[in-house]
Order: structure tokens, then sequence, then C-alpha cells
């Protein structure tokens, strides 16, 4: 089974971005998606993101996922 998990990207150059997932860092393809501006929050999937997601969307996931 595969998960994607959500992250805050810090950096963005052409179609890499650096994004934090709680505290770590790592660098991402965003060539799937338009605009990807540092302080957007974005879905990643196996080393893409792959959906932007706004900062409720982010809480969301995590009040689930504190409970597992």
């Amino acid at each position: 089974m595969c998960l994607a998990t959500p992250a805050e990207v810090v950096e963005v150059e052409g179609m890499q971005a650096t994004v934090d997932v709680h505290g770590t860092r790592r660098e991402v393809n965003v060539a799937f998606l338009d605009d990807v501006q540092v302080g957007d929050y974005v879905l990643l999937h196996a080393g893409f993101a792959i959906r932007k997601w706004t900062a409720e969307d982010v809480a969301a996931y995590e009040e689930i996922m504190k409970d597992l």
C-alpha cells in the first residue's frame, strides 16, 4: 500500500522544490502542478507533488492521522 503525505514548500527552483514534512526536508518534482510557490502545501507521492492542498486540508489530515 502506498500513502501520499502533505508537505509545505520551502523553496522552488524550476521543476524541483524543497519541501518540509514534520521537520524533514526533501527534494521533490513539482512538474505536475502549476504555479507552486513557497508556503504552498502539496500532496506528495513517490517523489512527486501531485496536488495542492490548503492549510485546512492539512489540518484535517493530521487530525485523522493522530488517532492511528
